[in-house]
């Protein structure tokens, strides 16, 4: 296959096994399966890449070659984009496949990323987001189709404020008692914090997911299980891993939910370094109020588009969980003019040193 997403446009790659498998003698069909695509973009590419073979007794016969195929195809780029920029710059045509359909970045993304970083300058042209979505439906890129793109933002809804008695830990403070500056974002070390689960029924391992509300900085752990211990676990980690002095200054408070895996407040405050100390400060949201926690739950649409719903996380190493974390903290959003999480989240560290 082309790319890891199923699309059935083939690559230079693709072709040479083409030749090779027709060498061999499988038949159209066979090599349909081989490559995991319809037979008919089989017999089409056959089409594109047939050529008159003379053979040394002066006969002719029909043959695919795999360079020609690759020329047309790219030559088909350019047709399909005349009078389009793009279509005069394929270097340009492959950096966007190649970071929306490998490293899943969205149109916006990518285009942003590039202005960012200020490489525009890099390639002979440039786009704006609603022309490359454009370009997408048209069909203009070799690769990179519809079927690549992130899930479209749904139109925000709307919530009506709540004010329920919660069920959680007697000792913990409502999110009512949290200060209302911290709504505002303009103070490193708040965070939000959520469990995220794994194949209900299958996976005993759950995902810890803490995000920084003014940098959207993401960490997470992969829990043995889904209770209180291991979230308490998880914190003395980090809290090991900068030290007592530097724990408080980055994880001033720290916004939950009413899930069970929550409920020791007085265990996931607590100091495991300064004995009678209180190393951060939690908030328990209203039940039923995931929009008070809005950075949690737009992070974790980030988290689900590398492990979907019903994704079995004792099969995932913490590698691969790690792997995730830094694809969604190198990520370049919007909201910070295309800059990454992990870019402001190391500049606020350094404020701190």
């Amino acid at each position: 296959m082309a790319n890891k997403k199923g699309s059935h446009q083939l690559t230079r790659a693709d072709r040479i096994k083409i030749e090779a498998l027709l060498k061999e003698g499988l038949s159209k069909a066979k090599i349909a399966k081989h490559l995991g695509v319809h037979r008919s973009t089989i017999y089409n590419e056959l089409k594109r890449g047939e050529y008159e073979h003379r053979n040394s007794d002066w006969t002719t016969e029909i043959r695919y070659s795999p360079d020609i195929a690759q020329e047309k195809a790219e030559e088909n780029l350019k047709v399909r984009g005349t009078q389009l920029k793009i279509g005069n710059d394929i270097a340009y045509a492959n950096y966007i496949e190649d970071k929306i359909v490998n490293e899943d970045y969205s149109p916006a993304a990518v285009l942003g990323e590039l202005k960012a970083q200020g490489r525009e300058g890099e390639f002979n042209t440039t786009v704006c987001v609603a022309t490359l979505y454009s370009y997408i439906d048209k069909g203009v890129f070799l690769k990179l189709t519809n079927k690549d793109l992130p899930v479209k933002k749904n139109k925000k809804r709307g919530y009506k404020k709540v004010r329920k008695q919660q069920a959680r830990a007697a000792a913990g403070d409502s999110i009512e008692k949290r200060p209302e500056e911290i709504d505002k974002r303009e103070e490193f070390g708040h965070w939000e914090m959520d469990s995220v689960i794994g194949k209900r029924g299958v996976s005993k391992n759950v995902l810890l997911v803490l995000t920084e509300r003014k940098t959207r900085d993401e960490i997470i752990f992969k829990l043995p299980d889904h209770t209180d211990e291991a979230v308490v676990a998880a914190l003395d980690r980090l809290e090991r891993k900068y030290g007592a002095d530097m724990f408080k200054q980055i994880f001033k408070t720290i916004t939950v939910d009413n899930g069970s895996e929550f409920a020791d407040v007085n265990g996931l405050e607590r100091s495991i370094l300064e004995e009678g100390e209180k190393r951060t400060h939690l908030y328990y949201c209203h039940p039923y109020s995931s929009w008070e926690r809005g950075t949690n739950e737009v992070t974790n649409k980030m988290v689900r588009r590398k492990v979907p719903k019903g994704t079995n996380f004792d099969d995932k190493t913490d590698e691969e969980i790690e792997k995730i974390e830094g694809w969604i903290n190198g990520y370049p959003r919007r909201i910070h003019g295309y800059r990454s999480a992990g870019e402001l989240f190391t500049e606020e560290l350094e404020k701190l040193a």
